[in-house]
């Protein structure tokens, strides 16, 4: 039967290779594999540090979080990355042809090539998709063919990526991360496309979700309140454990400021919510 430590394993294997997993698994599910004290250790580590000035690696050693140094390849602050095809030996041998045959034939067409937007409705139903999905984000043309296939593993392989690097490069919950500036410019393009699409990353609620109880109400706080407002509408109980009540802690003890951000952002959300539901009906 499908265990909760095997489906924990099988979503680690589909998030480096989704297309070797083909069952689906849930949405939502306990994290396992890590250690449960390591969010509140990163955030005792930021409160000295900031209060004490004491140096992050004396407080990793000190607090037993210090970790080794990451190998994995950082992005850049713009978050910009190139959209490149699945398929290599397909885009050189379709580079080698002139744009005619291009729209003539039934061979997939890359993604490097597609510039303008009647050429993604030409090339609509053989558009091949980038390897790389942060590249969907900063790309208007992927978004709109986002937006029209509605095809369920790009999805998929977007909420895992996407996870993967809110989960990674949250300055609040990752002692070696300082890196505010880049973190904030990241959160800032997630908000663009979600504001394109017309909806939330289900990836990206549940970073709020996990991240907003541990969050100091001022690190990223336009962004972050900015993600808020695309959260989609769900159970009650669940947005008041996990939204209203966090950012309920910081409000009643924070400046007048926060107060009216906090106010502006839920109203967002509220009339986001309006928004969808209105859509839902009139498509029904």
């Amino acid at each position: 039967g499908m265990q909760s430590h095997l489906q924990a394993l099988l979503s680690l294997y589909k998030l480096f290779c989704p297309e070797q997993v083909t069952i689906t698994l849930p949405g939502k599910m306990k994290t396992y594999f890590k250690n449960p004290e390591g969010p509140w250790k990163a955030a005792i580590t930021a409160v000295r540090q900031r209060n004490q000035g004491i140096s992050p690696l004396s407080q990793a050693m000190f607090l037993g979080t210090s970790q080794p140094q990451s190998r994995k390849r950082k992005w850049n602050a713009q978050l910009v990355i190139p959209a490149s095809s699945a398929n290599t030996n397909n885009l050189a041998e379709v580079g080698e042809k002139n744009s005619v045959y291009l729209y003539s034939t039934n061979t997939s067409f890359p993604v490097e090539q597609l510039q303008t937007f009647p050429q993604l409705l030409q090339n609509i139903q053989r558009l091949e998709f980038p390897s790389q999905m942060g590249s969907v984000l900063t790309n208007p043309l992927l978004l709109h063919y986002m937006n029209c296939v509605k095809d369920e593993s790009i999805y998929l392989r977007l909420y895992y990526w996407m996870g993967q690097m809110l989960q990674q490069e949250c300055t609040w919950c990752v002692v070696d991360n300082s890196n505010e500036e880049e973190f904030k410019s990241f959160l800032e393009t997630v908000y663009k496309a979600e504001c394109f699409l017309q909806e939330g990353f289900s990836a990206c609620e549940e970073f709020l979700y996990k991240t907003l109880p541990l969050w100091d109400g001022f690190c990223c706080r336009s962004e972050i309140l900015r993600l808020v407002s695309w959260i989609p509408l769900g159970n009650f109980s669940d947005i008041k454990s996990y939204l209203y009540d966090p950012l309920a802690q910081l409000f009643f003890t924070s400046s007048i400021y926060f107060k009216c951000s906090v106010l502006e952002s839920l109203k967002e959300l509220l009339q986001n919510w309006l928004n969808c539901n209105v859509m839902q009906v009139d498509s029904e």
